[in-house]
């Protein structure tokens, strides 16, 4: 297996960053996940856009977007695999043991994991945990994700692949790693990016192409929609049957299944809408 690493491929089992980048002592960084399909990245410059939009918003250069992609193609034809996660890693680089940062510059690793395609239907839970609409990093997808690892291991404990939050004011906001949708009397409904949520690009694709609304939810109305689903890089469109308690038998239902469908069409059309 082969990573990029500052400016070329090495092997995985020697390339090295130092212990004292940024990343690692303060989880100063952002990173993007980018699903790769037989050789080639989806919707690689909405991820693009979305990593520069997050290293303005923490402070950080820039990343060379020309660079990135030269990165991520050299690390596709490096590990041939039908489905993968590609993970763009973007920190303030080497620092001192503070909050400082230091003047040595970024640190770019992009890496490539094989991935299978997931289930149609997954189980979720709520936990007591909120996410801040109104935090220095909300809508940025930032390395610190200490609080995504508690909450989903809480949903892995409770036969989950995912936890949703709500919000500081007690809205419906995302998963640790997704967002979500829901149904109600036959119309989409999805948490506007004010909720606090990240702006998912897949997300912002189902909205696109299934009219979704976006809508200010209470938490509780996971006990009344008729469909839920989520949204994210590797799961695309996923049904839920399962919330905390709640089962949603039929999953997934059709509104759901119309959207799973015109997702797959959409994106199998252009691999960079």
């Amino acid at each position: 297996m082969k990573l990029w690493l500052d400016g070329g491929l090495q092997d995985m089992d020697t390339a090295r960053v130092s212990v004292f980048d940024h990343g690692l002592t303060v989880g100063d960084g952002i990173f993007e996940t980018v699903k790769a399909v037989d050789g080639r990245p989806f919707a690689l410059t909405r991820h693009l856009d979305r990593l520069a939009r997050s290293a303005r918003g923490l402070g950080l250069p820039e990343p060379d977007a020309d660079e990135v992609r030269r990165a991520c193609a050299a690390v596709i034809d490096a590990n041939p695999m039908p489905l993968g996660r590609l993970r763009i890693t973007y920190t303030g680089g080497h620092g001192p043991l503070g909050s400082d940062r230091g003047d040595q510059g970024p640190t770019l690793v992009v890496a490539l994991g094989a991935s299978d395609r997931r289930p149609d239907a997954t189980a979720v839970v709520t936990v007591p945990w909120t996410r801040n609409e109104r935090g220095a990093l909300t809508g940025l997808k930032t390395t610190s994700y200490a609080e995504n690892v508690v909450a989903l291991a809480r949903a892995r404990e409770h036969g989950a692949s995912e936890a949703l939050f709500a919000n500081t004011v007690g809205q419906l906001c995302e998963g640790t790693g997704s967002n979500v949708f829901v149904v109600l009397d036959g119309e989409i409904h999805t948490p506007p990016v004010a909720s606090g949520c990240l702006a998912g690009i897949t997300r912002a694709l189902a909205v696109e192409w299934t009219g979704a609304r976006e809508t200010d939810l209470p938490l509780d109305v996971l006990e009344r929609a008729d469909e839920v689903f989520l949204t994210s890089t590797l799961r695309d469109v996923q049904a839920v049957h399962r919330v905390d308690g709640r089962e949603l038998p039929g999953a997934p239902g059709p509104v759901t299944a119309k959207a799973m469908q015109v997702f797959d069409e959409r994106a199998g059309d252009d691999l960079d809408p």
